[in-house]
């Protein structure tokens, strides 16, 4: 683990945003593991407690004992404004950086984050030292991990948490976290299996529907989020680096063993570097060499049509890190 404290100079922050599905939790995790960090959520949802499922909190095994902040702190029918966050998300910056470690901002809720770095005057921006590192992925195969993880979330129990969460017929769905994606697409058909009139295939035709909505309204998002990151990038002083991780998402579609290792080459050790030389450290001897060029990727087989076409547009594509 490499120290993240600054001697001299603004305090630095690292941002890691992206899209939903893209992997953010992931490699902000492995930037604080790697250099001595925090991570603050920036999820409107995640920020509340409950239904750790439909919200895809990460586990205390994913977090890998780094601390996280902001994270499951809310009353889940409590709103949490933008600048109730940057209040919030500023103090964790200040107390994580008196700690000596890093900070790393990691969520999706770009409206938090655009909050935190320009409001008040951007007083934060002008105090700290920001790199922002957008988690991108071409939209078909994106859409496809991303129905492929609402799937896994009905496995792991997504219906049970709905039921548990589930307020009635007169259930508000603007506020708190039943917001999120996966409680208001289930509530007709938990509203028909409380009152049980529906016979045994409706029920099944409804949770059919419930699912295909959670998963259309979950690529809505992702394209909502992804047109929000493109026009931050644009703002003056952000220092936005795009990270394309369309060749892991193809790996996975392939069904094969060894996306992981694309995401080390890929995503890790680029992502790696640019986080060292932000901090200006030097670099580490024992670190692997530059990332080798991974061969073509072509969606064969297990994977549906759908994402052939961008399997084989993410061949041997590794990294776009230009400021955008």
């Amino acid at each position: 683990m490499e120290d993240g404290r600054v001697v001299a100079g603004k305090p630095k922050v690292v941002f890691v945003l992206g899209a939903t599905a893209t992997g953010k939790s992931k490699l902000a995790i492995a930037i604080a593991e790697r250099f001595n960090g925090e991570v603050i959520n920036a999820d409107k949802i995640q920020v509340h407690d409950g239904v750790p499922i439909i919200t895809n909190k990460v586990t205390e095994e994913e977090k890998a004992g780094v601390p996280h902040h902001l994270l499951g702190v809310v009353h889940p029918d409590a709103d949490f404004t933008a600048e109730e966050f940057r209040r919030e998300a500023a103090a964790a910056v200040a107390r994580v950086l008196s700690s000596g470690s890093l900070p790393v901002v990691a969520g999706g809720s770009n409206t938090y984050i655009e909050a935190l770095v320009e409001g008040d005057g951007a007083a934060f921006r002008s105090a700290h030292d920001l790199l922002f590192i957008w988690v991108d992925a071409e939209q078909a195969l994106l859409e496809w991990y991303a129905a492929l993880r609402v799937d896994d979330m009905v496995a792991r129990g997504l219906v049970a948490e709905a039921r548990a969460a589930f307020a009635g017929t007169e259930a508000d769905y603007s506020r708190g976290v039943r917001r999120a994606i996966g409680l208001p697409e289930m509530h007709a058909y938990l509203v028909a299996e409380r009152e049980g009139g529906a016979a045994e295939h409706e029920l099944a035709a409804m949770f059919d529907r419930a699912v295909r909505e959670i998963k259309e309204n979950t690529f809505g998002l992702a394209r909502t989020q992804a047109e929000k990151i493109r026009r931050l990038s644009s703002l003056d002083g952000w220092d936005v680096r795009r990270v394309d991780v369309t060749p892991v998402l193809a790996r996975k579609a392939d069904g094969a063993a060894c996306h992981e290792e694309t995401w080390k080459k890929l995503v890790w050790q680029p992502c790696e570097d640019m986080v060292r030389a932000f901090l200006e450290l030097e670099e580490d001897p024992t670190a692997a060499a530059a990332a080798a060029v991974v061969p073509t990727v072509v969606a064969a087989g297990g994977a549906s049509s759908v994402v052939a076409t961008a399997a084989a547009a993410a061949a041997d594509l590794a990294i776009t890190a230009d400021t955008i």
